[in-house]
């Protein structure tokens, strides 16, 4: 059999249908096939990919990593240079009071353990989210996701977990006494790219602090860089209690984190010890290589030109059967408000060589969400193949 009959016959299957075109290689901004064929890559591994596919600065920080040594121990328990020097960045260019790091194996690690540690902290037991919200599959992330269609299969999920919707009053309402957390994503992106208005983030963290309630951010898909900041919440000149990363984070290898301050993260050291542990979390060949990544991040100043980028895209989509876009930097929705012409379109961009996708949560938007050191001319090309599709 061949590699995709292999994959038909014993991945795990997620979907019915899934794209399955076989990849060799990939490098910059493009992803190249089994057929020679080049795909410009306008998703970046839903927003992992914040600097390209393989940049050589990551390639030799995992292979100098690799050869000094791999796992160790679990985290935590013994002193791993990449861990503590990626540990260290991340807290520099945090605000001050986010200073300690967990970190995890991924996204959906990094939220359950942070609605541990919320319920640990504050003594309480009941979670306040949102609607359309995503913050990953395992069973806490689950709970917290803001779509029933995904979570009634799986249920019963954790109890005294209530959704309001994004941006509403609602939500800040019902933050009481009772409430360990509220945990929002700093701009909802599966969504289809939704941004908070009215000082909404404001007033949340108000209400957050008048009842002892813990205020998450999940900047997960927002963060480094994607919304032309290094951190989607600094639009806002708000600060939460607890920020969630993932994705980019690892510079393309699997990494999660978790960020709070130390009063808080202490909680889990005591009664009972080990409140939280991860054998494989803060792998230091994915610390090695997340931390290339940010170095590259800031050297090669990519943030700086994320904004400029995005309003090239919005001047250039133009067209009848474009809706609306909702933008926040180089995330993007493309709105067609129907998504059997989303998936057609999906399917004629890639046959020309775009590769991108669409939104759990609106399905009638394509996602655009590149590697953000995409060139101007890839962005022309990008947008004259979907042209040309629509």
């Amino acid at each position: 059999m061949n590699n995709r009959q292999l994959f038909q016959q014993h991945l795990a299957p997620t979907s019915p249908a899934p794209v399955g075109i076989e990849i060799t290689s990939a490098a910059g901004n493009y992803l190249y096939g089994v057929d020679g064929k080049a795909y410009l890559d306008v998703i970046g591994g839903i927003s992992v990919c914040n600097i390209g596919h393989c940049h050589p600065a990551v390639v030799k920080a995992i292979q100098e990593q690799s050869q000094q040594y791999l796992h160790i121990m679990v985290y935590g328990e013994l002193v791993q240079s990449p861990q503590v020097k990626y540990a260290e960045m991340l807290a520099a260019c945090l605000p001050e009071h986010l200073d300690c790091i967990y970190f995890t194996n991924s996204g959906s690690e990094a939220t359950d353990g942070a609605l541990k540690l919320a319920r640990r902290y504050t003594g309480r037991t009941d979670v306040i989210c949102c609607n359309n919200s995503y913050h990953g599959h395992t069973m806490g992330a689950l709970s917290v996701m803001g779509d029933e269609y995904w979570r009634n299969a799986f249920r019963p999920l954790l109890p005294g977990v209530w959704h309001y919707d994004y941006n509403s009053d609602e939500l800040i309402d019902a933050i009481n006494q009772q409430t360990s957390c509220v945990i929002v994503e700093t701009i909802q992106a599966e969504a289809g790219v939704i941004v908070p208005q009215n000082n909404w983030l404001q007033r949340l963290r108000i209400k957050c602090t008048e009842t002892g309630t813990l205020l998450i951010f999940d900047e997960i898909q927002c963060g480094f860089g994607r919304t032309g900041k290094l951190w989607g919440f600094e639009h806002y000149n708000v600060t939460p209690d607890i920020v969630l990363l993932g994705k980019a984070l690892g510079g393309g290898m699997p990494l999660g984190a978790f960020i709070s301050s130390q009063a808080i993260m202490s909680t889990f050291g005591f009664d009972p010890v080990l409140g939280h542990i991860s054998t494989f979390g803060g792998h230091p060949v994915c610390c090695a290589a997340g931390m290339a990544g940010m170095q590259v991040l800031h050297n090669e100043h990519i943030v700086a030109g994320v904004a400029e980028k995005e309003q090239l895209f919005l001047t250039l989509l133009q067209h009848p059967s474009i809706k609306a876009i909702r933008s926040a930097g180089l995330l993007m929705a493309i709105d067609l408000e129907n998504p059997e012409l989303v998936q057609q379109t999906l399917h004629k961009c890639l046959d020309k060589g775009l590769f991108s996708d669409w939104f759990l949560f609106a399905p009638g938007c394509i996602r655009i969400a590149p590697p953000l050191t995409i060139t101007h001319d890839e962005i022309h090309k990008a947008c004259q193949i979907l042209l040309s599709c629509l």
